[in-house]
């Protein structure tokens, strides 16, 4: 799971998509195409979001997005097209370039919807994101299991 900063869309999406599938069969981490916070926990809003719904993303700490990423997992999911610009550019072929989707095309298949960054919103930003993401991340764990 893949946003700029790592602190609001991708780790609700971590926390999120975790909770749909067994972790003794899949490893589920995000990351951020900067690196603004890394090392940071999630954005309160976004740690208060995901508690609402039973979730606790608060232990996560921001990282940035890097080559090896291409290496240890199968799928990368971005939240907007600047993330997938970044995540693309630093794909080493076409394997690489294959595992990059828009996390929404499972929701609106090749449509490239971005999930707004609800950083500089309100706290229902937060909400309509949860929302948005809670739906692909129930099409990606349908699929996966």
């Amino acid at each position: 799971m893949v946003c700029l900063g790592n602190i609001c869309r991708s780790p609700l999406a971590e926390g999120i998509l975790r909770s749909k599938l067994p972790l003794s069969d899949f490893m589920v981490d995000s990351a951020g195409t900067a690196n603004y916070h890394v090392g940071d926990k999630p954005d309160r809003r976004s740690i208060a979001v995901a508690k609402k719904y039973g979730l606790d993303i608060s232990n996560l700490k921001g990282r940035q997005f890097s080559t090896k990423d291409f290496d240890n997992f199968d799928h990368i999911f971005v939240m907007d097209e600047s993330n997938y610009i970044n995540v693309m550019s630093l794909a080493r072929d076409d394997q690489d370039k294959e595992k990059v989707k828009f996390i929404l095309n499972e929701v609106y298949p090749n449509q490239n919807y971005s999930v707004p960054d609800p950083y500089y919103g309100g706290n229902s930003g937060f909400e309509n994101v949860y929302k948005m993401l809670d739906e692909a991340c129930s099409i990606i764990a349908e699929q996966l299991t």
